[in-house]
């Protein structure tokens, strides 16, 4: 493990994992840094945007199913309507931060695609999986959105089993086929405000169809009629398979989990140079055996993928 300074006891997961790996300059005297610059979305550019021509929301046509809740909380996930937990308070606060450049605000406008958020590791097993979905299930939570969770690791797909669900069509039979419409891969779970979209049957040429020009196009029907709608993809680990470089360069936000007292600098710098197609780039620390605030995080941080 490469020697870095003990972290604060404060802060987000996020201004951890960037103070631990010097991904974000921190403050080290004592006094809190201010993180503002590094979540929030860039300053407003001088052009003007566009006019949004209004349709009709765009329905999703796939299966229906339920999830069974006593799996996801035997496997430390959310349990949605669940009684509020550390792992529920830590993904709102992450959540929040996320949502904000995806929406924008009064003083900033919304970082392009940023309702299109990719959760990405170095190397297998950094917890990844666990993150993706524990995200999409505390936005589903929100009133005024909805989240459609997408299982990009074509070789190694585990979203559905981890909902205790069967595999089906999913995207990557939506970009080989141009008759198959993405939306009827699209499975309806009853969990309010939560959708996933399936890996897929896997090709040999999984790269080549997310790098081609189909895919901008199915990803756009995903979200172009349906302001409310986040997009989260897991995908593969940055240095595992090459489909995470290029699925960076169709989102508007990566979120690169770093498990600690695990992931080395070198191996998260080499991740973060393949994210190169996103700008906006934030850590999530995953693993601590810390407690900040005497509160126990261990049932949370304790789980892998």
């Amino acid at each position: 493990m490469n020697k870095y300074t003990p972290p604060r006891k404060r802060g987000s997961l996020l201004e951890r994992a960037g103070e631990v790996y010097e991904y974000i300059p921190a403050v080290r005297t004592g006094e809190r840094s201010d993180m503002r610059s590094h979540i929030l979305p860039p300053e407003p550019s001088e052009q003007q945007p566009k006019a949004i021509v209004t349709q009709p929301v765009q329905a999703y046509d796939g299966p229906r199913v339920i999830v069974d809740r006593d799996k996801l909380r035997e496997a430390g996930f959310i349990v949605p309507d669940g009684p509020v937990t550390g792992i529920s308070e830590e993904f709102r606060i992450i959540k929040r931060q996320l949502l904000l450049a995806a929406k924008g605000s009064q003083k900033t406008k919304p970082v392009p695609h940023g309702e299109r958020i990719l959760i990405c590791s170095a190397h297998p097993n950094e917890g990844k999986t666990f993150c993706a979905l524990n995200l999409a299930l505390s936005i589903a939570a929100e009133k005024d959105n909805e989240v459609l969770l997408v299982d990009a690791d074509f070789a190694k797909p585990s979203i559905l089993s981890s909902l205790g669900l069967e595999g089906s069509k999913g995207l990557m039979d939506a970009l080989a086929d141009p008759q198959l419409p993405v939306e009827n891969c699209i499975i309806h779970t009853d969990i309010p405000g939560l959708a996933i979209l399936p890996a897929g049957d896997q090709t040999n040429a999984d790269t080549e169809y997310l790098a081609s020009s189909r895919t901008e196009q199915v990803l756009n029907r995903l979200t172009q009629n349906n302001p409310h709608r986040i997009v989260i993809f897991d995908s593969p680990p940055a240095l595992s398979a090459s489909p995470a470089s290029v699925l960076a360069m169709h989102v508007g936000q990566v979120l690169m989990v770093v498990k600690a007292d695990e992931t080395t600098e070198t191996a998260l710098r080499d991740a973060l140079s393949l994210m190169g197609g996103c700008e906006h780039v934030q850590l999530l620390l995953n693993g601590t055996k810390f407690s900040p605030t005497g509160r126990r995080f261990g049932s949370y941080y304790g789980y892998g993928e």
